[in-house]
């Protein structure tokens, strides 16, 4: 039997893609999570394992987790995992503090980030508008370093999401780390001849500050192109302010559905920010649409510059911004073949990730641990 970790379950995006895979992957597989908003409906929830944390937010109306984020790694150091011959950690922050609790079987670490936030003093900072918050953010960083640093010499085996990922890993736990992209679901983002291509870009994804919405916004409008986004987030309402164009139309959020019609007919998407992985570009790629993407973090492993999209060099916040409205200016669609970039994306489907980290799996149990 395999053992899951995922660190807390308070909404569906792409981490717990990836944990409902793992869950496919292993279908008696529990997860153990210690903080859980019951109302979520994940495929896996009747297979989460959690105790007080849980309780305690829902004491608190699933207002907010950051309160108990302290005591997640005590909860995860003192899991039992019964008969479970390996442990799968899912792991943002806290989560590789259950290896502790998985003594001498292997345990596989699949690393979204080591958490940036806590490395990253300029994120930290842009997190955290009021003292008050940076001093808890300040707090809740060094106990995040802490964790990770005592739990990365325990670890069996680290899979980093992309390439930047494991750089990090490198850089900071002093680990070297398999790369396995994570699951995009391919099935559903698929091409259309019969929705054709219009006179628009895109951006889609959550409207906050590290992945540089307002970069999109202002390069667009300096283009004089027609951009629509696609999402929401705290920095909604500051990208409509620099909007000052009709030619720019925020959607808000949308469904899957509408998010994959609006990705079918863009001349191509746009991905301004740095992003560890980045799904939205795989999913716009799926769906044979180039993208636009700076150059920089996971893209580099998911975007083949002149291939399936254009990479923009970086560089300050100006020179960024003039290099995106020039190649919005000058974008060529008809340059790029849909079903070639359709065809890589494939590359990345669920399947291959299931794959990939049952190999690995396979491989961590094969071979002889101290008992």
């Amino acid at each position: 039997m395999i053992a899951i970790v995922h660190e807390r379950l308070t909404e569906i995006a792409g981490s717990e893609h990836v944990v409902t895979q793992l869950a496919r992957e292993w279908p008696d597989a529990p997860v153990y999570i210690p903080i859980v908003d019951r109302r979520v409906d994940a495929e896996f929830s009747d297979r989460v394992v959690t105790g007080p944390l849980s309780q305690a937010y829902r004491c608190l109306g699933y207002r907010s987790y950051a309160p108990l984020l302290p005591l997640a790694p005590t909860w995860l150091r003192h899991c039992d995992f019964g008969s479970a011959e390996a442990v799968i950690i899912s792991h943002h922050a806290f989560g590789v503090a259950a290896a502790e609790a998985a003594g001498t079987r292997p345990t596989i670490a699949y690393v979204h980030s080591p958490a940036r936030w806590a490395w990253n003093k300029e994120m930290r900072d842009a997190e955290a508008g009021s003292l008050p918050g940076r001093l808890a953010l300040q707090a809740l960083s060094r106990l995040a370093i802490s964790t990770e640093l005592s739990a990365a010499k325990r670890l069996t085996t680290i899979v980093a999401n992309s390439t930047a990922v494991a750089d990090r890993i490198r850089k900071h736990w002093n680990r070297e780390a398999e790369v396995v992209h994570p699951p995009v679901d391919t099935e559903f983002y698929t091409t259309d001849p019969t929705e054709p291509v219009e006179d628009y870009f895109v951006l889609a994804g959550r409207l906050v500050a590290y992945k540089r919405p307002d970069i999109a916004v202002k390069a667009a409008a300096k283009a004089g192109v027609k951009l629509v986004v696609v999402g929401g987030g705290r920095d909604l309402e500051d990208c409509r302010k620099l909007a000052h164009s009709k030619d720019i139309t925020f959607l808000g959020r949308v469904s899957n559905e509408e998010l994959r019609s609006v990705l079918r007919r863009a001349k191509a998407c746009l991905m301004p920010g740095e992003e560890d992985f980045g799904i939205v570009p795989v999913e716009a790629m799926a769906c044979g649409t180039p993208m636009i993407a700076l150059g920089v973090g996971g893209v580099l492993d998911s975007v083949i510059d002149g291939v399936t999209g254009t990479l923009i060099p970086p560089g300050d916040d100006e020179s960024v911004i003039g290099r995106f409205a020039d190649v919005l200016t000058h974008f060529d669609r008809a340059a790029f073949d849909s079903a070639q970039i359709r065809r890589h994306a494939e590359t990345f489907s669920r399947s291959a990730f299931r794959r990939n980290m049952a190999d690995i799996v396979s491989h961590a149990l094969a071979v002889p641990h101290p008992s």
